[in-house]
């Protein structure tokens, strides 16, 4: 993900699911 460092994501639905997921692999990667 070197090409998202230093921008900002808005994850909507970051609670469940698909978007769960999504939320832990930008959290991961900082």
């Amino acid at each position: 993900m070197k090409g998202l460092q230093g921008k900002v994501a808005v994850i909507v639905g970051g609670g469940r699911g698909i978007g769960k997921a999504i939320a832990e692999q930008f959290a991961k990667y900082g």
